[in-house]
């Protein structure tokens, strides 16, 4: 009599995708023994080339404060750009540890990332993260402190947790196409409007059209990086804004978010004649307009992404020269 055979099981198994704060991280990358961070693997980790978009939203917020209050609240103002510059790094590291244990990073394209190189412990990473994190909530709450207005602290953590929810949780917005969304509203309308309304009391429309400007141009880095990221972000399972749309459309939206700024400015020239020099940001930004529509390798949109950082902070220094003057 024949032995019974086991019955194989036919179905597919569930493929298990590790969620954004797992009890034991899974660190992606190359097995291989690597040098373990240096300095300089840490300030790359922070993303200069991203800087100018905390930058930009904290001038042209600081000169529509000035039309509104013709003095210069200098403390105020630094505390705005070390909220702005604190909470960019801190969402950088962030992402670095989140996409680091998730294995997005995996085969990356651009700059390596720390942890999923294995270069430094997604912990350390983290705790770099979650400091960035409170150095804005503390300057956050010296601007509350100075000028009294305790209903601002709702808005800062509301940016924190922004912040933290774009690739970290169980279900990060940045996975699901809204980046760009609260990209333009955190670091375009409420960073440009919350610095002229902490300066001056007031919100003017220069600080609206200005923060839709800025917001664009985040956007547009933003895109730039995904369009970079979009085949390996397919595979991760990583559904960008980018990734929904495809290449095509991405170059396409880019290009708006770029241009559309220019035409923001072309109003407010109507009232403020300097803001035509905005146009000299343009050099720049259509450098990277190129670079995006004929590139061959991905890693020529990092040079794009650099290209349109500088259109961004180019562009709000000449326009709050144009409305300060």
């Amino acid at each position: 009599m024949a032995a019974p055979t086991r019955k194989k099981n036919s179905g597919s198994k569930k493929k298990h995708r590790p969620h954004g704060n797992p009890q034991k991280p899974r660190v992606s990358g190359d097995p291989r023994v690597v040098a373990r961070a240096t300095p300089r693997d840490w300030i790359g980790a922070a993303r200069l080339r991203t800087l100018p978009l905390a930058v930009s939203p904290v001038l042209v917020g600081t000169g529509a404060a000035l039309v509104v209050d013709r003095s210069f609240h200098w403390v105020i103002a630094l505390c705005c750009l070390i909220v702005a510059v604190a909470l960019q790094i801190g969402v950088n590291y962030a992402n670095d540890y989140s996409d680091g244990i998730r294995g997005t990073d995996d085969h990356r394209v651009g700059p390596s990332r720390l942890t999923a190189s294995g270069a430094a412990r997604p912990r350390t990473v983290l705790v770099v993260a979650l400091t960035s994190f409170a150095l804005a909530a503390l300057a956050g709450l010296a601007i509350v402190i100075r000028t009294q207005h305790w209903w601002m602290l709702a808005v800062g953590a509301a940016c924190i947790v922004a912040a933290w929810f774009y690739t970290g949780g169980k279900r990060p917005y940045g996975y699901a196409g809204l980046g760009e969304v609260f990209v333009f509203v955190f670091f375009g309308l409420v960073a440009t409007a919350g610095t002229s309304f902490v300066q001056s009391g007031a919100v003017p429309d220069e600080a609206w059209l200005g923060g839709v400007a800025v917001g664009l141009l985040a956007c547009a880095v933003l895109l730039a990086n995904n369009l970079r990221d979009i085949a390996q972000d397919r595979v991760a399972g990583k559904r960008t804004l980018t990734v929904l749309i495809g290449a095509r459309w991405t170059q396409v939206l880019y290009t708006l978010f770029v241009l559309v700024p220019f035409a923001i400015a072309g109003v407010i020239a109507l009232f403020y004649p300097a803001a035509w020099l905005t146009l000299l940001a343009l050099l720049p930004g259509l450098s990277a307009i190129l670079i995006v529509w004929t590139y061959r390798a991905s890693r020529e949109l990092v040079v794009a992404l650099g290209l349109t950082s500088a259109t961004s902070l180019a562009y709000a220094a000449l326009l709050t020269w144009a409305i300060v003057g």
